[in-house]
């Protein structure tokens, strides 16, 4: 039988090694040496830059470029018999998972995700069976360790066959904890998993973690026209027509109540408002925050027509707003997903096309 005849050498047979040369890149900081060729070694301590990345794409900044190439990676200095663990080509992801394995010598596989996290990943099918299989091909991990296991993270279970990955390549999947900072506990115990380990949870600091893309819409180029338009507007009707100013200046400040309530008032309040649809707990965040504001500038009692039909659109808005995070809760699932949105849609519509029909309707009459 041939054998290769060392580390980064091809094998005796003609084949050539694997190429793992992604090109420089700030997170890594050497090679491994393996007999299908040498592997490029990551940092487990995350950089200025890493922060400055995680910053900006917090707050939607360049998010669909925040990714790192696919392939395989060494952590400290592994070997043949060092654990293989599997994560998504997304760089939050990446930096999260690496930055818990300081002091450790494992091999870090990396899916061709499209730059999205693992969760999410697996709903679409991109962190799916064909990819790991494709990956373990790609980078001949046979080669590389002696053992046949994979350790997969658990929130990639949606879009994972285990039976399957292992008749196409003789790898067995284990899965990993929930969160990557349970990785160092489940590593030490054998790669046993506690029952906390397995809980799916979408605590306060996550959830606050998503209000900064949400509200990145507010300064996107599309909504700075129609800010722009409408203070043209504004600023036209001021001499023109006087009895407009108040709906207009109205009208804008509703759009701002409505962001902040369906991007960020909704999440953060998520497990107190009632309901369990995202619609209905988006519908009473827009209501907490826009009716407060209607008193102070209104006072009690005293709201005019067309600013009940603004309200209507406002609440509609929040409620459409908040089910974006039914894709970044681990509460929901596809099908509820899929249900909800059937339901909650068309009453949003109506919601809104009521609120503007009672706004005209209240202007015209004067």
């Amino acid at each position: 039988m041939s054998e290769c005849c060392g580390p980064g050498q091809p094998c005796c047979g003609g084949v050539p090694a694997a190429v793992y040369d992604y090109g420089p890149t700030p997170y890594t900081v050497g090679q491994v040496d393996t007999f299908a060729g040498p592997v490029p070694q990551v940092a487990t301590q995350l950089s200025p830059a890493d922060a400055r990345g995680a910053v900006r794409v917090r707050m939607g900044i360049a998010r669909n470029d925040f990714r790192v190439r696919p392939g395989l990676y060494a952590v400290g200095r592994p070997d043949d018999s060092s654990q293989v663990l599997v994560t998504a080509n997304y760089k939050l992801s990446f930096d999260t998972v690496r930055s818990q394995l300081d002091g450790r010598d494992l091999w870090l596989l990396v899916l061709d995700t499209n730059g999205i996290n693992v969760w999410c990943a697996a709903g679409k099918g991109t962190f799916s069976t064909s990819e790991i299989v494709d990956r373990v091909r790609d980078v001949r991990l046979e080669q590389v360790v002696s053992h046949t296991r994979l350790v997969v993270p658990q929130l990639g279970a949606t879009g994972v066959a285990a039976h399957e990955v292992r008749a196409a390549t003789g790898f067995s999947v284990v899965w990993g904890p929930v969160r990557a900072d349970d990785l160092p506990a489940f590593l030490d115990a054998g790669m046993k998993a506690t029952s906390q380990m397995r809980r799916v949870e979408f605590p306060l600091r996550e959830r606050a973690k998503l209000v900064g893309v949400e509200l990145s819409v507010l300064w996107r180029r599309r909504t700075l026209v129609v800010a722009a338009v409408l203070l043209l507007i504004l600023a036209a009707t001021w001499k023109l027509a006087p009895a407009l100013v108040a709906p207009l200046l109205t009208t804008i400040l509703v759009a701002v109540l409505a962001a902040v309530a369906g991007a960020a008032v909704a999440p953060l309040l998520l497990p107190w408002l009632p309901g369990r649809a995202f619609s209905l707990k988006g519908a009473v965040a827009g209501l907490l925050v826009i009716t407060p504001a209607y008193y102070f500038v209104f006072g009690v009692g005293s709201v005019p027509l067309w600013g009940w039909g603004l309200l209507a659109i406002g609440v509609a808005a929040t409620s459409y707003l908040a089910m974006n995070f039914t894709g970044s809760s681990t509460y929901t699932s596809p099908s509820g997903v899929e249900w909800e949105m059937r339901r909650a849609i068309p009453l949003q519509a109506l919601g809104a096309v009521a609120g503007v029909a009672l706004a005209i309707f209240a202007l015209v009459r004067g």
